[in-house]
């Protein structure tokens, strides 16, 4: 660990017991630290009222995990469907979090070498993408015709 904390041994208590987070002691929630922003802007008149301010940071938070948890449904599916939506929630995260523009910014670079790597090898990037689709397809009306959710339920006794 480059912190230079040796495992085993608990961390000490820094933060005071009214104030957040115990390990770091500038952690208010556990979000982490807000993004820097400019002086009498938008965000920063709303950083200004501190309910305000939680709610906005809770309802960037929901929202980027929506994002991302459509991204993650997508996972299914072969091919590059899954990025978009991932990018985007990461996106919506790292316009208030701190951690969340590190992420995105290394998940941003990968992505770019994906796409980057799907022009240069057009022909099979598009047939993953239909198999995938099709294949998807051929589940969806197995799962119709066979009525394969009723007898999974019925297997397991729901």
């Amino acid at each position: 660990m480059a912190t230079g904390h040796t495992p085993g041994v608990p961390l000490p208590r820094t933060a005071s017991p009214t104030r957040g987070a115990t390990r770091c002691p500038h952690c208010t929630d556990g979000l982490g630290l807000p993004r820097p922003v400019a002086p009498g802007s938008r965000r920063d008149r709303l950083r200004s009222h501190p309910s305000l301010a939680t709610a906005y940071r809770v309802t960037v938070f929901v929202a980027g995990l929506l994002c991302v948890l459509l991204g993650v449904a997508l996972t299914v599916l072969p091919g590059p469907l899954t990025i978009p939506p991932v990018l985007a929630g990461l996106w919506v995260w790292s316009t208030e979090f701190e951690w969340a523009r590190r992420l995105f910014a290394a998940f941003r670079r990968k992505a770019r070498d994906a796409w980057r790597h799907a022009r240069q090898h057009p022909v099979s990037s598009a047939a993953v993408t239909l198999g995938g689709l099709a294949a998807a397809g051929v589940v969806l009306w197995a799962v119709g015709r066979f009525d394969l959710v009723d007898q999974a339920t019925t297997a397991l006794g729901m």
